[in-house]
């Protein structure tokens, strides 16, 4: 047991979660496939394993989880340190897209242009939208990192993957004071980060957010991105003996954008993988835009 390597891929019960589990069980990794719904979790899992000429029986389990709710990740944390005293491989897949899509006109850009050409007459948002984009998208992430990473020191080759995306890049970001706070490497901290975003809520809350010079249109999805791809820089700064990335997986073709996307998901979760596997002494605390470095 101490010898199997053991990966948690969280919100993978569909979409490239579920591809990046088939991917690390097909490179011998020990898979804990996750879902906030038991029931599709469960069908995730048997459906895997119908794959009986890749996957042995012990090679992929299921185990409930929600990001936004920190009892799942108390419960998960304890069901890891218990069975295998350990984890190599946290894949923070979760997330929500943070926005009312108008699939209708989504659809006719599509079909007219062959790509979405204006996201302000296909998105909209409420304020619980968007705290539940945060809450999922950033705090999820960051939960899941504090509770894993004590498990993670006792893996010989401890690696946090954090699917990001190019839409989180500090150039989208157009707040002049949050663009500051998160591209100050040097002195960003969880806190500072915590910071923006409450600042951002606050003002999404007030209605003000056009005033403060935010994005408008998908502000939750963006922000949310940003933060978390800066929380990769604080991590990996503070654990040196992990290998802690973030990565865009590319435009996929998955639910969350109606299967509108240009890559597939075994495409889609190659990157994420590759990166999950890199050798030691592989860079830390960097953004890809799927295989390629990027800046932040």
């Amino acid at each position: 047991m101490a010898d199997t390597r053991v990966a948690v891929v969280t919100g993978s019960n569909k979409g490239i979660g579920l591809e990046i589990c088939r991917q690390l069980a097909k490179n011998g990794i020990t898979v804990i496939l996750t879902a906030r719904d038991e029931k599709k979790g469960l069908a995730a899992v048997e459906k895997l394993m119908t794959e009986k000429n890749v996957f042995s029986d012990q090679s992929i389990s299921f185990h409930l989880l929600d990001v936004s709710i920190p009892d799942t990740i108390a419960s998960l944390a304890l069901f890891l340190k218990t069975r295998f005293r350990k984890l190599d491989i946290l894949v923070n897949n979760a997330g929500v897209g943070g926005a009312n899509v108008n699939v209708h006109v989504l659809k006719a850009q599509i079909a007219e242009a062959g790509a979405p050409t204006d996201i302000s007459k296909i998105m909209s948002d409420t304020y619980d939208i968007v705290e539940e984009c945060v809450t999922t998208n950033y705090y999820g992430v960051k939960r899941m990192c504090e509770a894993m990473i004590p498990l993670l020191q006792s893996s010989a080759s401890p690696r946090i993957v954090t699917i990001a995306s190019t839409m989180g890049k500090l150039e989208n970001v157009s707040n002049e004071w949050a663009k500051g706070v998160l591209s100050d490497a040097e002195n960003l901290t969880e806190e500072k980060i915590d910071e923006v975003m409450d600042e951002y809520l606050k003002d999404y809350r007030q209605g003000s957010l056009q005033d403060k010079g935010w994005p408008t249109v998908m502000s939750g999805y963006i922000l949310s991105k940003a933060a978390v791809m800066a929380l990769t820089q604080v991590l990996a700064k503070r654990n040196k003996s992990m290998i802690i990335n973030s990565v865009c997986p590319g435009f996929v073709k998955t639910d969350i954008n109606f299967n509108t996307g240009i890559l597939s998901v075994e495409e889609g979760a190659a990157s994420p993988v590759k990166l999950a596997l890199v050798p030691n002494g592989d860079p830390s605390g960097l953004f890809y835009d799927r295989a390629n470095v990027s800046n932040f």
